[in-house]
């Protein structure tokens, strides 16, 4: 069966002189591997579109073995990322987190809105790397079935106090007024609220908000926490990424 859908390249890998393995998240089939005959080949038209983080019209059929994309065009190839290490370094962390949390063999729509929105506030500096990062984090997170309980104290039912407690490990939101009933991580107002937009927010209006650098690197601390913390997986690129920042 032959299908066609769009997708980005999360990972390739050389197989013999000619062909590539890639790892594609698509819209239509969710997160695949798939071989790419002759792609290594400079004058092979799918040469350009199954690279990393080429996002691409792919014509795909399932194997025996394996899907297979027989036919590629290009659709953005994301040259600005090419170009500095750290945001290339954050992007493949974002391929990476795809990779564990994206769907496989369904509808992975939003999913890839959310990568290739990112990829491209990153590649053009419409927004800082950190905010980035963190969006991706817990909106990746959440759609994978790991959203938090952010709405209220879940103790006493408190929408807001002045100080918030977030328990990281059960995903659970506390009031100061009952703080003491868990080991918490404590948040002020406006991180609460930038953490409740990431998860709750349209994707139109997912990037729509604003912080300090300070509460930028905290936000950011919290939303890679939580991510560690309910996938049990630590990603190498996260580390690279912090090696060279």
């Amino acid at each position: 069966m032959r299908t066609n859908t769009d997708g980005i390249i999360l990972k390739e890998q050389n197989i013999g002189e000619k062909d590539r393995l890639v790892t594609v998240l698509t819209r239509r089939l969710g997160l695949i591997k798939a071989f790419v005959r002759g792609a290594n080949s400079l004058k092979d038209k799918k040469h350009s579109a199954t690279g990393l983080l080429c996002y691409s019209d792919f014509s795909v059929y399932e194997g025996k073995d394996s899907y297979i994309i027989d036919s590629a065009e290009p659709k953005e190839v994301f040259f600005n990322l090419r170009s500095d290490i750290i945001k290339l370094s954050l992007a493949q962390y974002f391929c990476e987190i795809s990779c564990e949390l994206a769907p496989d063999g369904e509808d992975a729509e939003d999913f890839l809105r959310l990568l290739l929105n990112c990829l491209y506030m990153l590649a053009n500096d419409k927004r800082k790397p950190e905010q980035l990062k963190a969006i991706f984090e817990l909106r990746a997170v959440s759609l994978a079935g790991y959203m938090p309980n952010l709405i209220a104290c879940d103790f006493c039912g408190e929408f807001e106090t002045k100080k918030m407690y977030f328990d990281i490990g059960k995903g659970l939101l506390y009031c100061e007024n009952c703080v003491e009933y868990a080991t918490l991580f404590e948040l002020d107002l406006a991180l609460v609220r930038a953490l409740r937009h990431i998860i709750f927010a349209p994707l139109e209006q997912l990037f729509n908000f604003s912080l300090s650098d300070e509460n930028y690197e905290e936000l950011s601390f919290v939303t890679e926490r939580y991510l560690i913390s309910h996938t049990e997986k630590n990603y190498k690129t996260l580390d690279f990424y912090k090696s060279i920042k």
